[in-house]
């Protein structure tokens, strides 16, 4: 079940792609756009991860940091980052710790075939560490501009 709003978000440490473990708790005090999305380098999460990068310098304005979370290994986030020039963190949840907390492993239903998988989701954290908005399951057409609505309000 995925967290909901007003909760506090499970702190987690992660390797990124700057190889460095990175925890929620360094973020405290900007806003964190934590994305979960199933696989590097696929169409529907690279068409994601470049509408953020895209959108970055406006997410910055809002005193936000973006995160992005698979199930793949810091090898594959790099090389997905160099491919698009991702200017932001990829996280690797290798062993689907986050994923879990977050409640972002469920039931998936592509054209009709049930499987168990990561569900594209975003959790918009507040600066003292609160959620403050979630998206899940995402569709990613027109996604980031919820995002950058959201971020204005909070």
């Amino acid at each position: 079940m995925v967290l909901s709003e007003g909760t506090l978000a499970p702190d987690f440490k992660l390797a990124g792609t700057d190889n460095r473990p990175h925890s929620l708790k360094e973020y405290r005090g900007k806003k964190v756009v934590l994305y979960f999305y199933p696989k590097d380098d696929t169409p529907g999460c690279t068409k994601e991860a470049c509408a953020f990068r895209d959108s970055l310098s406006q997410i910055k304005k809002t005193d936000t940091e973006v995160l992005g979370v698979s199930r793949d290994g810091v090898e594959s986030h790099e090389k997905f980052a160099s491919k698009y020039n991702l200017n932001f963190m990829l996280l690797a949840d290798t062993e689907e710790k986050v994923c879990k907390a977050y409640g972002v492993i469920g039931k998936k239903n592509l054209y009709g075939v049930i499987s168990i998988g990561l569900i594209r989701s975003t959790f918009i954290i507040d600066k003292k560490g609160k959620i403050a908005k979630v998206f899940s399951p995402v569709r990613v057409d027109g996604h980031k501009d919820k995002v950058l609505e959201a971020l204005e309000q909070i």
